[in-house]
């Protein structure tokens, strides 16, 4: 196995980088920690780590100090048997010179699937001048793993699809500090790309019945890899069918009640523990997410309806049956991706009159904002009702302003609570990564 570990490690130093369009996330390495990614499969994670590999290499870093394994190379399984160890002894063995008196940069990517890891990249951290990062199908390597297994040696940072911004860099399309005229109509031509494709990087550019098939092929990986293995469910045909009812009902209300019941009628044995813990799951995957009502106390906002939407908008046009998708759903979805790159405090709201508004999210500098999703605004009684719940909401939780993304509008409406701002989707997203790129250089 030492053999074979030496070929690997030289023979990826020879492979000449793919660091792809650089990523808007601003990792951040802090010393005697491990820097994990964590994401949904497929989104960019390897190719992140190569950029940050290509970073050290620009500041001086010698190419021998990065070693770098893939833990779903078919030529580690028997790392299973022999242990993690043998690693450092083969890399050792190629650069003696190296131990103890220069600084390892160690990549590891899936290494949750071999058995033992942690206490392995713990030791790599404190017997060893290494600087470790890592990666994983959230499913595999959950954040609170990471907190109790790794004690506290680590800090996880989340990776997305691409975000509207980061599918502009993909294009060439540099916005710039002001948009002319020419430059709206380039960006909102590539927005209904965007709008069309949604931000999995190898989906970028392709036809779409190639698409179709990518993210099917996506689909059908996180179901069988990240759920029915990893949780050795014994009914997997349960959790596709419930899956595809939530992809079929995004950006919708559920109950577990409900689901239970949609299973049963299905033949399935599942009990509403099981569907539970289905839920959970496709969340630990970065697949689908649940959204609470807006609450103070837990166990109401437990007990009323929750609302599901998935990782990508466009996946769900690939998986959904459309019978009951719409363009409206999809573009509630949109706006909640959006928001969850940034936060994960994110409720919907219902006012003490009844009337809902699609989003209340915590931002990093911990101020709230209020969104409302509503596709078009030209029809009267559509927009009596978005504007009323948008108002309600706001002088219930005191604030100022409003947002309701539509799919091409622009205006500003006064109200009494203080003013709405109505916003076209591709502005919206462009103004949300402004709020990120702020945070993250304070």
């Amino acid at each position: 196995m030492i053999n074979k570990l030496k070929e690997i490690i030289l023979d990826f130093q020879d492979v000449e980088l793919e660091t792809g369009i650089t990523r808007r996330t601003d990792v951040s390495s802090v010393l005697g920690k491990a820097t994990v990614c964590i994401g949904v499969r497929r989104c960019g994670k390897s190719t992140f780590m190569f950029q940050l590999m290509q970073h050290l290499l620009d500041s001086g870093v010698h190419r021998e100090n990065i070693l770098y394994l893939n833990f779903f190379d078919d030529r580690l399984h028997n790392l299973q048997h022999e242990g993690l160890g043998v690693i450092l002894e083969a890399y050792f063995s190629l650069y003696p010179e190296k131990k103890i008196s220069e600084k390892v940069y160690c990549f590891f990517d899936e290494i949750q699937v071999v058995p033992g890891w942690e206490p392995f990249v713990d030791r790599l951290l404190r017997m060893e001048k290494c600087e470790v990062y890592i990666t994983g199908s959230s499913a595999q390597m959950l954040s609170r793993e990471i907190a109790t297994q790794m004690r506290g040696r680590a800090l996880s940072w989340e990776i997305f699809p691409f975000s509207f911004r980061e599918f502009l860099d993909f294009k060439g399309i540099d916005i710039g500090v002001s948009l002319s005229t020419k430059k709206r109509l380039i960006v909102k031509k590539a927005f209904e790309e965007y709008w069309e494709t949604g931000g999995f990087p190898e989906v970028a550019g392709l036809d779409r019945l190639m698409r179709i098939k990518t993210h099917q092929e996506y689909f059908n990986a996180m179901l069988f890899r990240d759920l029915v293995e990893r949780h050795n469910i014994s009914h997997p045909k349960a959790v596709t069918d419930l899956a595809h009812w939530l992809m079929d009902n995004i950006s919708s209300l559920y109950s577990v009640n409900k689901l239970t019941g949609y299973i049963k009628s299905f033949g399935h044995k599942a009990p509403k523990q099981a569907v539970s813990d289905y839920l959970a799951w496709f969340e630990d995957a970065y697949f689908l997410f649940t959204v609470r009502i807006f609450d103070a106390s837990l166990a109401r906002a437990n007990t009323n309806p929750k609302k599901i939407y998935c990782i990508d908008h466009a996946l769900v046009t690939s998986i959904s049956s459309g019978i009951l998708v719409n363009s409206g759903h999809l573009l509630e979805n949109l706006v909640f991706t959006s928001l969850r790159r940034i936060t994960s405090d994110i409720f919907y709201f219902k006012s003490v009159g009844g009337r809902e508004v699609d989003f209340i999210a915590k931002m990093p500098d911990r101020s709230r904002i209020l969104v409302q999703v509503c596709e078009q605004m030209a029809d009267p009684q559509t927009r009596k009702r978005e504007i009323r719940s948008l108002e309600e909401a706001m002088a219930e939780l005191e604030l100022t302003t409003g947002i309701i993304v539509t799919r091409s509008e622009e205006e500003q409406i006064q109200v009494e609570s203080g003013k709405i701002d109505v916003i076209p989707a591709w502005r919206f997203l462009l103004s949300l990564q402004e709020n990120q790129d702020l945070v993250h250089h304070r």
